[in-house]
């Protein structure tokens, strides 16, 4: 991989990431005991059965927003990790080198496109 590209793509993994943790921010509390995780509080809108409904659907909500997120932070995360290893761009699959358009446009990738293919035809 190219120097430039590769300083350009931690750039915006770098963005991203900061982006993530700020979603996260404003609806989930930080794990102190584990800086990974991070967990939703329960809603209290009130004692109203509409408010109570409206405390399960925002919780809910939140939660599923909060597990994807989440997922996406990993993967980001794991990108940095691997540019600093020398790793970045090698599928952990096939071991062969992930092409620079599908880096560009998902910088978090970890597979090639036909590892992901066949990945995602299993199941």
């Amino acid at each position: 991989m190219k120097k430039d590209f590769l300083k350009e793509v931690e750039g915006l993994l770098t963005q991203e990431e900061a982006k993530l943790r700020g979603e996260l921010a404003e609806f989930a509390k930080q794990n102190p005991k584990n800086n990974e995780s991070y967990s939703v509080e329960f809603p209290n809108m009130g004692d109203k059965e509409d408010e109570n409904a409206e405390e399960v659907n925002m919780f809910s909500t939140n939660l599923t927003l909060e597990r994807t997120i989440e997922s996406s932070l990993r993967d980001v995360e794991k990108a940095i990790e691997r540019i600093k290893k020398g790793t970045y761009g090698i599928c952990k699959y096939c071991n062969k080198e992930i092409d620079e358009k599908r880096l560009r446009a998902r910088p978090a990738s970890s597979s090639c496109i036909e590892c992901k293919k066949s990945f995602t035809q299993e199941f």
